[in-house]
């Protein structure tokens, strides 16, 4: 077994570990089953990728999140290590190449959408890849009661009557102990080790603010703190309006969602990264995969439904370890429609069911239909147009769907661009002379991706254009011209939302749901609402410790840095400031009640916050009283 250090700086160039990752190495590296909870940035990839290099065989990761694992395998081939990925979307056929070349290759990490788990195919090639250990991402996925359910998660475990002796590793940014549970019993992990990382970010400072005007707010706090910047917002449009705003206030802002297509994404996300744009205004799409250490500011222009996100969210800035500010800004309608979201996350049976037959509808699927597997191109805002449904109902029903197992929607299909030579060398040598101005482009292809002749193989046409300094639209008609000639097979990338059927297209009345597990995770989910609540109005308790409590995390100290920390120091009495007050008071009340009001009145000077602890530390030891109607008197 190969120094874990030495790998760390050869592949990643780090001459030291992170906090808590040499140990889940080593545990898994022992053998162990084990649950790592490290924040948002705390370097979780790393705890499966070390292992993985430093012995023999190959790591299964399973990943919901399709742009990650993209992310995940390009960075890799970027440090020469074989790495592969299977998801929801890819034709038969190319899942069957890519499972080929994984057995027949060096390959280090195949990364598998949880719903490939159980096809046929993945069971058939199953026993000739070489699994040596098998990661979990976004492990809280696997509890119905979390924040973030996805049922395939749960047959995940089935993978142990196949590989009984391959040590699990689960891994998460945020669980409560809840969910902590949930995930060791359902991954039927044996005896784990669980390592915890402290929720703890001593240079990030949290507020809340409840304000009339949040851009005004926004471009307060933008001002006021120079760097990068994050915008979070729950819809589409609210990303466009407020960076639209904020750029006529000389701000350099853009916004994202995933409703853009793929190019316009990652020309957005790049220009961020690389501080073309200071802020970008985004919908929750935005962050994941992007460890871009020096964002000095997130801020919450809507309330999110839940601690956890708000959580990862606001945990992307500062992660170069300097102060930093997370605000979350909120007004008496964010309040209103977090009471009101249960009812609306949580939609009646026949919704549901109405919202079924409306897909079923659309896509022409008469009942009986085998369409059990199949995926289709599924375009929500027609889809809502066409039946003039509220995309409330229709999103949320179709979520309800998927935690049943009738269908499955994937709003961010990822398919690369994929070419594989279909001529052979004789007839390429041929069309080279004869077609010049393509040669350049057939010896690039050649020469940056080896066994294009034997498998189709995904291309980067940005990529190439740099190569052969061109345009890369012009990359693309080459490709068209080659592919239409017989030179090439080409197919250009999509990004297309998909819908998957996961059971043969029923009667809309004989749709089920186990109300029971409907009404819990209900339950459960008011029950995070009720905290988010807490924390936006909490006004005196440390803000790193509300979040640390409800991650099971009760060791954290008051941070001194959040708003409810900085008002404490502001509002501290020293032991002369108390005698003082305390004496002058009493003294006002000798012979007359006075009203609070007054009563602050002729403390006139004195901060009302440090008047207000004195009065209730009179009260309190039955000096003093006040009534209902505010006067106070001696007792």
């Amino acid at each position: 077994m190969q120094d874990l250090k030495a790998i760390l700086k050869q592949y990643w160039g780090y001459d030291v570990f992170r906090p808590l990752q040499e140990e889940v190495i080593t545990a898994v590296l022992n053998g162990k089953d084990t649950l790592a909870l490290m924040p948002t940035g705390g370097g979780k990839s790393l705890c499966y990728q070390i292992p993985a290099m430093a012995k023999d065989g190959m790591c299964l990761v399973v990943s919901p999140l399709i742009a990650l694992m993209k992310d995940q395998v390009e960075s890799l081939r970027r440090k020469n290590i074989t790495a592969l990925s299977i998801f929801s979307g890819m034709s038969r056929k190319e899942v069957i190449n890519t499972f080929k070349v994984a057995t027949e290759s060096n390959c280090k990490f195949l990364y598998v959408s949880p719903e490939r788990l159980e096809t046929s195919l993945f069971k058939e090639y199953l026993p000739g890849l070489d699994i040596t250990l098998i990661a979990v991402d976004e492990a809280h996925c696997i509890s119905q009661w979390g924040y973030d359910f996805r049922p395939p998660y749960l047959r995940i475990s089935k993978l142990r009557e196949e590989l009984p002796n391959v040590p699990i590793l689960a891994l998460t940014a945020s669980a409560t102990p809840a969910v902590q549970k949930d995930i060791c019993q359902n991954l039927e992990l044996d005896n784990p080790e669980i390592f915890r990382q402290s929720f703890e970010r001593p240079n990030l400072s949290y507020s809340s603010f409840k304000v009339d005007s949040k851009i005004n707010k926004i471009i307060e706090i933008i001002k006021k703190v120079p760097g990068s910047s994050i915008v979070y917002c729950k819809s589409r449009k609210r990303t466009k309006d407020l960076s639209d705003l904020l750029r006529l206030q000389n701000i350099s802002a853009d916004y994202y969602h995933a409703g853009l297509e793929q190019d316009i994404r990652s020309k957005k996300q790049e220009d961020w990264i690389h501080n073309k744009t200071r802020v970008i205004v985004c919908t929750n799409a935005f962050g994941m995969g992007i460890d871009k250490p020096d964002v000095r500011t997130v801020v919450h222009a809507d309330v999110p439904d839940c601690l956890e996100n708000y959580y990862q969210e606001a945990g992307r800035a500062g992660r170069d370890g300097k102060t930093s500010y997370a605000v979350l800004l909120s007004d008496e309608r964010d309040l209103k429609e977090l009471d009101e979201m249960a009812s609306l996350r949580f939609p009646s049976i026949e919704d549901i069911r109405n919202v079924y037959q409306a897909v079923a509808n659309y896509l022409q699927l008469p009942i009986g239909t085998a369409g059990e597997g199949q995926y289709y191109d599924f375009d929500i805002t027609d889809f809502l147009k066409k039946f003039n449904l509220t995309s409330h109902t229709a999103l949320y029903s179709l979520k309800a769907l998927e935690q049943e197992g009738w269908l499955a929607l994937n709003e961010q299909v990822f398919l690369p661009s994929l070419v594989m030579f279909t001529s052979n060398r004789e007839r390429l040598s041929i069309i080279e002379k004869e077609q010049p101005q393509q040669d350049l482009l057939i010896k690039t292809l050649l020469r940056s991706y080896g066994g294009i002749f034997d498998q189709p193989s995904s291309i980067s046409e940005k990529m190439i254009a740099g190569l052969i300094k061109k345009d890369s639209e012009e990359i693309k008609q080459q490709l068209l011209q080659l592919h239409h000639a017989g030179v090439i097979e080409y197919q250009p990338q999509k990004d297309k939302p998909q819908l998957i059927l996961l059971r043969n297209r029923m009667k809309a009345e004989e749709i089920t749901i186990d109300m029971v597990a409907y009404n819990k995770r209900k339950e459960q989910f008011q029950q995070r609402m009720k905290q988010m609540v807490t924390y936006v109005k909490e006004e005196g308790e440390c803000r790193s410790r509300i979040i640390g409590k409800y991650f099971g995390d009760s060791q954290i100290k008051p941070c001194g840095i959040c708003d409810n920390c900085l008002k404490q120091k502001t509002t501290a009495l020293t032991k002369e400031e108390f005698e003082t007050l305390h004496h002058r008071i009493l003294n006002m009340i000798k012979y007359e009640s006075l009203h609070t009001k007054d009563l602050l009145q002729k403390l006139n000077g004195i901060k009302k916050e440090k008047a207000w602890k004195v009065i209730e530390f009179l009260q309190a030891e039955n000096k003093i009283e006040m009534d209902a109607g505010g006067w106070v008197r001696l007792k």
